[in-house]
């Protein structure tokens, strides 16, 4: 007995004959127009396909509209935190718009972030987010410029998070400032005696944070000298081989300043593998407070960022929709998003 022969799947045209109506009608029914439909045959459409098994060619419509439903985010490294709060904003906000999130890992790579975004051009995403750090002396950096205007170009929206990328649209970290903030903060704890596990040098987020922590410390007389400043990657990993580093050359600081907080989770293992209790021996401190800070023993000083909020508006920049964070502007473009110093046990007053 021969097997029965496949069925093939409904078409456009099956639909628009199923509800009785014209194929233009099933088509805007479906597939999303400027012109309205009415709602009776829109309902009528709806029925047939779902009895049909009918669904939409996305990647037909895509070549037709010249983009997709679909936001490109591009990030450092998913696992961190920082990364991960920001990626749900930026879904939650494009759930709202009815866009479909997909997320690319570079690795801080800037050869694959421009690969990466090349290769997402093809997909002709609606919206492309760079969440990442830019970093100094890329040799990619003009290529990747000239790749997003290209796609913006022809139809596309580009946004940045962090440092200011114009001409593309940016929503800016105070990085510099939020860190002068928490020296200032620091220094009026009692602490004097500081020590900074650093990022790598040619990530900007690192250095601006390094800087500000520096100027804020100069405001109450107090040096970093060169050899307290240590540069590591800007992992949990990382922190822990600088706090390492800083105690084999047996560096005397009552306070360790990690420019992000999955390099201070780090350094708190580290002081405690070492024997040093963290807070009551030395004070830690970190930057972005992510969730996981607030429930370590003790619980980490840190900078917070709205890091949800950062997400949602660098999708809601692109797209153009409306949105009050609050933050004013200032006729030259947004100002930064607003941080806060947030004191907590791993640094008791002295």
């Amino acid at each position: 007995m021969s097997a029965p022969a496949s069925k093939s799947p409904a078409t456009l045209h099956d639909v628009a004959r199923e509800a009785g109506v014209s194929l233009a009608t099933a088509s805007r029914s479906l597939n999303g127009s400027a012109r309205k439909v009415n709602e009776a045959y829109r309902q009528r459409v709806v029925e047939a396909a779902q009895r049909l098994g009918y669904t939409t060619n996305l990647f037909a419509q895509a070549v037709a509209k010249g983009s997709t439903t679909t936001v490109a985010l591009l990030v450092a490294d998913i696992a961190d935190p920082y990364f991960s709060s920001i990626a749900a904003g930026v879904i939650n906000a494009a759930n709202e718009e009815g866009l479909v999130v997909t997320i690319a890992v570079t690795g801080r790579d800037t050869q694959r972030e421009l690969d990466t975004v090349r290769a997402l051009r093809g997909q002709r995403p609606r919206v492309m987010i760079l969440a990442g750090s830019r970093t100094t002396g890329s040799a990619y950096e003009e290529q990747l410029r000239s790749e997003l205007a290209s796609f913006e170009d022809t139809g596309g929206k580009v946004s940045f998070i962090s440092q200011d990328a114009a001409p593309f649209a940016t929503v800016l970290l105070d990085n510099r400032g939020g860190a002068r903030d928490l020296a200032v903060a620091l220094a009026e704890l009692g602490y004097r005696d500081f020590a900074v596990i650093a990022g790598p040098r040619e990530i900007r987020t690192a250095q601006d944070r390094l800087e500000g922590f520096a100027e804020g410390l100069a405001e109450h007389g107090i040096p970093l000298a060169p050899e307290r400043v240590v540069h590591a990657d800007f992992t949990r990993d990382g922190g822990y081989r600088g706090a390492q580093e800083l105690l084999a050359a047996g560096a005397d600081v009552d306070l360790v300043f990690a420019v992000n907080d999955v390099m201070a989770v780090g350094v708190v293992s580290a002081l405690r593998d070492a024997g040093i209790e963290p807070g009551s021996g030395i004070g830690v401190a970190g930057y972005d407070d992510i969730p996981t800070v607030r429930d370590i023993t003790p619980a980490l000083t840190t900078v917070r960022i709205p890091l949800e909020d950062v997400g949602r508006r660098a999708l809601q920049l692109a797209t153009g929709s409306a949105y009050d964070d609050g933050v004013p502007d200032s006729g030259e473009g947004p100002a930064p998003i607003p941080t806060e110093t947030v004191l907590r046990g791993s640094t008791p007053r002295r």
